[in-house]
């Protein structure tokens, strides 16, 4: 898994970052952005042909490279395929969705993990019990 994490520093023009996440999904590898990577997602035409969201898609606007807008949903977080795209306040949504490609647990016990910082430590207790005992 490629995770790419969010933040304000991906102006950047790398050839060897493009071209490393663009052979991941061409080659069906997981990768994951989130934020402010998926801005350069969006300007590396490396969207194309995947569902996706991000931040906000009026941001991409001036990007040539972006050419598929009708595949933005206004949401969360959006996987599809090999591919899961999360705006910047998603960061729970993110995580539980890549927790789910790597298979890193049966997706109902993804869910339960990540319930415990979604719903808070009492409510989550209400729920499913003391997660420490």
């Amino acid at each position: 898994m490629l995770v790419l994490i969010g933040g304000n520093a991906w102006s950047t023009e790398n050839e060897n970052l493009r071209a490393l996440v663009a052979s991941r999904l061409k080659h069906n590898q997981p990768v994951a952005a989130i934020c402010g990577a998926v801005d350069y997602l969006a300007r590396n035409g490396l969207l194309t042909g995947y569902r996706h969201t991000g931040n906000a898609q009026y941001l991409w606007r001036q990007d040539k490279e972006y050419v598929n807008g009708q595949d933005f949903v206004a949401t969360q977080v959006v996987t599809d395929c090999n591919l899961v795209t999360a705006n910047g306040t998603a960061a729970l949504a993110f995580t539980n969705q890549v927790l789910k490609m790597i298979a890193f647990l049966p997706s109902a016990e993804v869910d339960k993990a990540t319930d415990l910082y979604q719903l808070g430590f009492y409510q989550y207790c209400k729920q499913y019990g003391n997660p420490f005992f």
